[in-house]
């Protein structure tokens, strides 16, 4: 399973491809769901079902990025795991190769502490606003067990990472590593033990991809579950904040990345400066 580096490379740019052109997809379903959430709240009607085709076509985008990402990975799992078009930012909060599925509540509960605040006259006063503010009772109890559910599944994923990760230093591991360190020093050919070692890294990878498939499916089916649990205009409203976060965070990532650069840049080439004498300075 385990790819050269040159497909990795190729394989690589062709997600990068892919995930950029999603992104404008998904800057464009925030619009749309903007729209609508706006249309909704001036109709005095306030008609749900007009909501759920634009909530199933999101939830067809979101589908199609992890079939892709599934696609990708078998062939790159390495590379999915550090995804090079993700900024430093991301990546440093990223879990088995994405967001970690338990977010999805924190996100809620945060839109609906935020929208219940902003509304609070109007919930007092009996006013129905049909948003994350107003969760019925039964929502409540099934978005805590559905939580209680994801987070299980979350810790098993979790345990399950670990072991494959220790699994770098079993005795296999161990000793092959021992074997071509010996050969290596007393210049020998070493072909056959890498390639040995590769075989065993190959099984670990394979591992990593069906954790990051799980892990996956875990994400998916948790923004489901929770669309299942809104109604749909409260489902506009977490669609819209899950959007919005997520492209905003991307953006502020990446414009980090560009200024620690130019940073660099810039250290660079006063270290460079030549003196009056016409040679560089390097401190």
């Amino acid at each position: 399973m385990m790819s050269t580096s040159k497909n990795g490379l190729e394989n690589g740019k062709s997600f990068h491809k892919f995930f950029e052109s999603w992104l404008v997809k998904q800057n464009q379903d925030l619009d749309q769901l903007v729209r609508a959430s706006k249309d909704n709240n001036n109709n005095k009607n306030n008609n749900d079902m007009m909501l759920s085709p634009l909530i199933h076509s999101v939830v067809k985008h979101y589908e199609e990025y992890y079939r892709e990402k599934s696609r990708y990975a078998n062939s790159d799992i390495l590379g999915m795991l550090h995804p090079s078009w993700l900024s430093n930012l991301e990546d440093a909060f990223l879990w088995i190769g994405g967001w970690r599925p338990s977010m999805a509540f924190h996100l809620l509960y945060s839109k609906s502490g935020i929208q219940l605040e902003a509304n609070l006259h109007e919930l007092i006063g009996g006013f129905n606003t049909k948003d994350l503010g107003n969760l019925s009772g039964n929502q409540l109890v099934l978005i805590d067990e559905l939580q209680h559910k994801t987070i299980s599944e979350e810790r098993k994923l979790s345990e399950n990472l670990a072991k494959v990760q220790e699994s770098l230093a079993d005795t296999s591991m161990v000793e092959l590593s021992h074997v071509v360190s010996e050969l290596m020093r007393d210049e020998l050919v070493v072909n056959d033990e890498e390639e040995k070692m590769e075989k065993n890294i190959s099984k670990k990878e394979e591992s990593l991809l069906d954790l990051l498939k799980k892990a996956d499916d875990l994400r998916l089916s948790t923004i489901k579950e929770i669309l299942r649990i809104l109604t749909s205009t409260q489902g506009v409203h977490f669609l819209i904040a899950a959007a919005e976060l997520h492209l905003r965070i991307h953006e502020w990532g990446k414009k980090k990345d560009a200024a620690v650069s130019h940073h660099k840049w810039s250290c660079q080439t006063i270290n460079e400066e030549p003196n009056s004498e016409g040679t560089s300075v390097k401190n």
